[in-house]
């Protein structure tokens, strides 16, 4: 905007009072008009302002010398009752003495057709309200023996509401409001405009002549309705403008003379209007208007507008039967939003169930994405994402990994989210708060997003895609024209409105209070999910714990017990076999069989006591440097890295790590024992090494249960092991070559190895090609499994 006087600049009537007539073409701004002060009255009505206390005319309209028969400077002064006559002065007297609100206009009497030497006065209705201690009265040419006489009002508003109460949806009520109203005043156009949340309205319902072209869904830059404007509709009930082309007539004088103040007319029937609003209707072609508020709660929810494309009559009984109509749409909107929001509520809940049911069915959250129906059948929203046992499950179109992982942090450092009684962050312009959302707007404006788990960052995030709407602007929303006005450049409203398209980027279409609702109830069935889950499996956790005690004390006993028949088994077959010299070659070969699976059998019993031990022992931890065990472990099996027996390769020091260093060194012991073994080299190659959490990727595959951690390995070339028995390698007194091959053994020392392992909380696997070698992988957490 240019050539704008500045925000200091005084205005025209800021030394005195405000007048339509005088001023109105001064504006440079719609927001600064004092509207419920404008000085002036509609010409079709003559207006009287009175004390309270005595009831004597203190201002008057400057026309009333043709519809009161008296010019204003005969009536300043004098007693009502001069003009109404002493009974309607009674009359009128009695109700303000009943106590009559202020701001509540009523109407009270009509006044006779009155006939002079030069004109006929039509009978007027008067209508009177109170207003900051003085009392107004309004005088309007009644329509009681005209074209509305015999109308039944009542019945029609009867009937009207009625009709209203069956509505069926939100925008079924308002096209039933529209219906309604034009029904009832016969005018061109009735539409109900609604206000959305950055204060632009719609059309949002419409009832018109056929002839007429639709504006049904055409958006209004919010400039349209000025602020002012706006109070004064939370205030009144109707707004009637019969001739947006008639003149005005000013108040004489313009202050009152008790406190040099302007007139509130805020009440006013006959309120004059502003240039800048009957010059928005002549730009649209509308020569009269009539208009009503809905409120909800307080607030201006919408209007109810109403244009006529000729110079009309609002009688009396046609505003008040509109007026209790409005009332009633705005007692019933909350109603009618209500009743569409359950709808959706319930089918939300329905969804929100299936999903939970499904989940408990498949005992995990995975099914909340991946099952049909998913989150995105629950909620409108063009992708979900679940971050769940330090994984994401998606659906629909979501940002990627990455990006989740970086928005989850964000997000789960929101104060919202901290909220012990409604933890949910949302927002429909997710740039506004996030920088880093511009990369990833088209798919992720709109974001809704709910915790399961403050500790582990568990989150359900839905997202709607950056909504380009295609908006039927009635005019451009930028544009406000300024033109020279007589004293002064003045804003005018749009004089064209041609379909005007704006894309709202980076935005999406907001979050119902339904929607974030439901989200919330859903986090609640999650969690009770999970929580369900977790407290069965600490049953079955406290029952497998009691089961491998209960076998580990078994195992022990049995081998503790079973030695000592075995060692006399030994024994008396030995002496057998040395006390008999005559035994032929056949016998002797069975004894000495049975002094050799005998002490088979002892082994696989002291196999089979240790491991019982390693179940039962207590692991002691400590800060171990596993160099210093790596060089115990390879001492007690007889290698050292100076002889030429195999090459034992470090790439890098052993980190230090907190463990039990003397079961770590079985481990090592075990694993080393195997590589050594398992090989067809005169001199076997071990590797003994370890990777970092941040390198990982030079794995070809690392277990769910091993990320974030440090992984170690013992690295052969040996003879490697086919994938179908990576499983069966680590079960108690499995061999996978003959009994004497590759030096025997009884089978359990990976069994060993894992028990121990198992032990530090960690997990174990390996990888593998026959004829190349063999690596075993193994984790050492940092706590107590």
């Amino acid at each position: 905007m240019t050539n704008n006087p500045t925000e200091n600049s005084p205005l025209p009537w800021s030394n005195g009072v405000y007048s339509v007539k005088r001023h109105g073409v001064t504006l440079t701004n719609c927001d600064s008009e004092p509207v419920q002060t404008p000085g002036c009255i509609q010409a079709h009505g003559a207006l009287l302002v009175l004390r309270r206390d005595d009831l004597k005319i203190m201002q008057t309209s400057e026309n009333s010398a043709y519809y009161l028969g008296e010019p204003p400077e005969h009536l300043l002064g004098q007693s009502v009752a001069s003009v109404v006559g002493a009974e309607n002065a009674a009359r009128l007297r009695e109700l303000l003495d009943g106590g009559l609100g202020e701001g509540n206009s009523l109407y009270v009497f009509t006044l006779p057709a009155r006939m002079d030497k030069i004109v006929t006065v039509a009978a007027l209705d008067v209508c009177v309200h109170t207003i900051e201690s003085v009392v107004v009265l309004e005088f309007e040419a009644t329509d009681r023996n005209g074209n509305q006489e015999g109308s039944d009002f009542f019945m029609r508003v009867k009937s009207a509401v009625r009709h209203l109460q069956t509505a069926n949806s939100l925008r079924d009520f308002c096209q039933r409001v529209a219906e309604e109203v034009r029904d009832m005043t016969g005018l061109d156009r009735v539409m109900v405009y609604r206000f959305h949340a950055d204060n632009h309205g719609e059309v949002f319902a419409e009832s018109k002549c056929d002839e007429l072209p639709a504006w049904l869904g055409l958006h209004y830059p919010e400039g349209d309705i000025p602020k002012p404007a706006r109070e004064i509709f939370k205030k009144i009930w109707i707004r009637p403008l019969p001739d947006a082309t008639g003149e005005l007539v000013e108040l004489v004088p313009l202050a009152n003379p008790d406190t040099g103040l302007p007139l509130n007319m805020t009440h006013c029937a006959l309120r004059g209007a502003s240039v800048m609003y009957t010059e928005y209707l002549t730009n649209m072609g509308v020569a009269a208007s009539l208009t009503m508020p809905i409120l909800r709660d307080g607030e201006l929810w919408g209007l109810i507008a109403c244009h006529h494309y000729t110079a009309t009559n609002f009688p009396y009984q046609m505003r008040a039967a509109c007026e209790f109509l409005a009332q009633v749409t705005s007692l019933q909107l909350k109603s009618a939003e209500q009743n569409e929001q359950l709808v959706y509520r319930l089918k939300l809940e329905g969804v929100h169930q299936q999903l939970v049911a499904k989940a408990a069915q498949e005992g995990g959250l995975m099914a909340l994405t991946e099952s049909q129906p998913s989150l995105l059948h629950a909620m409108d929203a063009s992708g979900a994402a679940v971050y769940h046992l330090n994984r994401w499950w998606q659906v629909g179109l979501t940002p990627n990994i990455e990006q989740l992982d970086t928005l989850a942090e964000w997000i789960n450092e929101r104060q919202e989210i901290e909220s012990d009684s409604r933890p949910v962050f949302v927002t429909d312009a997710l740039t506004r708060d996030y920088p880093a959302g511009k990369e990833i707007a088209k798919i992720a404006s709109g974001v809704l997003a709910v915790p399961l788990s403050r500790i582990r960052g568990d989150l359900i995030i839905w997202f709607r895609a950056e909504t380009i709407q295609t908006v039927n602007w009635a005019g451009d929303p930028q544009e406000k024209p300024l033109v020279p006005g007589p004293n002064g450049l003045r804003l005018t409203p749009r004089g064209s409105f041609d379909v005007f398209v704006e894309s709202v980027r980076e935005r999406a279409l907001p979050w119902l209070t339904v929607e974030i609702d439901s989200a919330l109830r859903l986090r609640m069935l999650v969690m009770e999910l999970v929580i369900s889950r977790a407290e069965r499996l600490a049953d079955l956790n406290a029952d497998l714990t009691r089961s491998n005690e209960e076998l580990d004390a078994f195992a022990y006993v049995a081998s503790h017990d079973l030695k000592e028949p075995l060692r006399g088994i030994h024994r008396y077959a030995y002496q057998l076999l040395e006390s008999l010299q005559t035994l032929d070659a056949e016998n002797r070969r069975r004894l000495e069989g049975l002094m050799r699976l005998t002490v088979r059998m002892d082994s696989l019993l002291d196999s089979l006591l240790h491991f019982s031990r390693v179940g039962r022992i207590n692991l002691e931890f400590e800060a171990v440097d596993l160099n210093e065990v790596l060089e115990e472990a390879m001492e007690m099996i007889g290698i050292r890295r100076t002889e030429n027996k195999c090459i034992i390769v470090i790439p890098r020091t052993l980190p230090n790590t907190p463990c039990d260093p003397v079961r770590v060194q079985e481990i090592f012991s075990n694993l080393i024992s195997n590589a050594l073994k398992y090989s067809h080299h005169d001199c076997p190659r071990i590797e003994v090494g370890y990777f970092r959490p941040d390198e990982h990727r030079m794995l070809l595959a690392v277990p769910a249960e091993a990320d974030g951690q440090t992984i170690y390995y013992v690295c052969d070339d040996g003879i490697g092991i086919e994938s179908r028995h990576f499983d069966q390698i680590f079960r108690m007194f499995k061999r996978l070559h003959g009994r004497d091959e590759f030096g025997g053994g009884t089978g359990a020392g990976l069994t060993i190895v894992k028990k121990l392992i198992q032990r530090h909380g960690g997990w174990v696997w390996l990888n593998s090609v026959v004829g190349t070698g063999s690596t075993f992988y193994f984790t050492l957490p940092c706590t107590r499994p």
